[in-house]
């Protein structure tokens, strides 16, 4: 089959299989590429654009594992680590009282002395602190270390954070999930048939999620379409997924570096692919803490239609990998962003709801 029939194919809602995605992907010119996710995007939200008001929470950078790609990850006692207590945690919360923001994002380094009842009484102080924030909190990876170090299968321990406040999850931990290259670059961690069984866990109980991917290593073309098959049977399955976001692999500061960074080129191909190939993910997210504001505006002419929120330079993980070393974004720049790209700017709550003012 040609580039073109399959291209009409899309152009027709029709679903791509694993052969015609790959040579889509490394076939078809950018400006096709382009055309085809803008099109698939303005079917699913028009001419608009998400953001939310939102800031994260860090707990600590302190973890048990040691990814390879990770620059964010420190040992206990080692420079530059953390390990907030739960009162500096609430401190934070606090001091962002009266923001606006919408979302609490929690996530961390699986720390190894912490476990479930620990996260559920800093979920339920923030909700004391914030009753009508939405605590969007834990990576697959730290909730299967906390519920299973608990002794609970994970509808008991995802049935008590959610009991506790926790309202969604972010689609961390992901990275890539064919074996062979998690093998290589984070075999401690959950396999992937764990961190989809956590998902979908999660979404038969009402708790919805995003998901990622993590692009620009040593994995191929094909290792990422089989993830994004993966995600788009899970979500078959459940339609508890609301954003897929693929992540750039920023190489400063880990065991990785010498790989060095993928073009924006191929950020702009993965965008468009992710969004054509998860016809059932009804929104694609360009995290632009990740790739910058500038290449962030750019991706919502290649099917992404959400660019995170305001973060409130709150966010380490990307900075310490050589991204934006102090990422805020006032809704004026968001605004801004988006027209520039022939969009409106809408907000949202994690679930998206639009907000009206």
């Amino acid at each position: 089959m040609r580039v073109e029939e399959i291209a009409e194919r899309v152009a027709r809602h029709e679903r791509l299989d694993a052969a015609e995605a790959k040579l889509l992907w490394e076939e078809a010119p950018l400006w096709l590429l382009a055309r085809l996710a803008s099109e698939a995007k303005q079917r699913v939200s028009g001419d608009k654009v998400f953001y939310n008001r939102n800031y994260h929470v860090e707990p600590t950078n302190i973890c048990r594992f040691a990814c390879r790609f990770c620059s964010y990850r420190r040992h206990k006692g080692e420079e530059g680590a953390w390990e907030y207590s739960l009162a500096e945690i609430i401190e934070q919360v606090e001091a962002r009282r009266g923001c606006g923001a919408t979302e609490v994002h929690i996530v961390g380094g699986v720390h190894p002395d912490r476990d479930l009842d620990y996260y559920l009484e800093m979920i339920a102080r923030i909700k004391a602190v914030e009753p009508t924030i939405c605590v969007k909190a834990f990576t697959a990876v730290e909730l299967h270390y906390m519920i299973t170090r608990a002794g609970l299968s994970l509808s008991e321990g995802l049935k008590r954070l959610k009991a506790a406040g926790m309202e969604s999850i972010p689609g961390g931990g992901a990275e890539i999930f064919a074996e062979e290259i998690r093998r290589e670059i984070c075999p401690e961690k959950c396999s992937a048939e764990e961190w989809l069984a956590l998902h979908e866990e999660a979404h038969k109980l009402g708790i919805d999620s995003n998901a990622t991917m993590l692009y620009g290593h040593i994995e191929g073309i094909d290792h990422r379409i089989d993830h994004l098959m993966r995600l788009r049977d899970l979500q078959d399955r459940t339609g508890g997924i609301n954003a897929f976001i693929p992540l750039k692999f920023r190489s400063a500061n880990n065991s990785m570096e010498a790989i060095g960074e993928t073009s924006v080129v191929d950020d702009m191909r993965t965008l468009a692919m992710s969004r054509l190939i998860l016809d059932n993910v009804p929104h694609i997210k360009a995290y632009w803490v990740m790739y910058g504001k500038e290449v962030a505006e750019m991706a919502l002419q290649f099917g992404a239609d959400d660019i995170d929120g305001t973060i409130e330079d709150s966010t380490k993980i990307y900075s310490m990998a050589g991204a934006d070393s102090r990422p805020r974004l006032t809704i004026g720049e968001i605004e801004k962003m988006c027209a520039a790209a022939g969009y409106r700017a809408v907000e949202r709550d994690t679930h998206y709801n639009e907000i009206k003012h």
